[in-house]
């Protein structure tokens, strides 16, 4: 089968696709509660779901924190390189006086 029909095919069905990853997903935290591990190095390990948890408010942290950092040191108002002409030239480009 060629590559590009797999892709379309799955483009073309990616609500069903979509809904299997979630049925997929929750089997996994269901069965993550309903099989207790064998190895727990903390206490908190024995807790059922605490891996999928733990990576979701991860995951929600980094993207929350990166956004403030984002904003905080490379957010710049819409005039910060002043105000600009339309019909300015090209970057580096001499423009002549105008009269007032």
């Amino acid at each position: 089968m060629n590559l590009g029909k797999l892709l379309e095919a799955l483009v073309a069905r990616k609500t069903l696709l979509t809904r299997l990853m979630w049925v997929v997903l929750a089997g996994l935290v269901i069965a993550d509660v309903m099989i207790p591990s064998k190895y727990n190095r903390f206490p908190w390990e024995s807790i059922g779901g605490f891996g999928a948890f733990y990576g979701f408010f991860s995951c929600v942290l980094i993207v929350v924190v990166s956004k403030g950092l984002g904003y905080l040191a490379l957010y710049r108002e819409e005039d910060y390189y002043g105000e600009q002409d339309n019909d300015a030239g090209a970057p580096g480009e001499q423009q002549e006086p105008r009269d007032a």
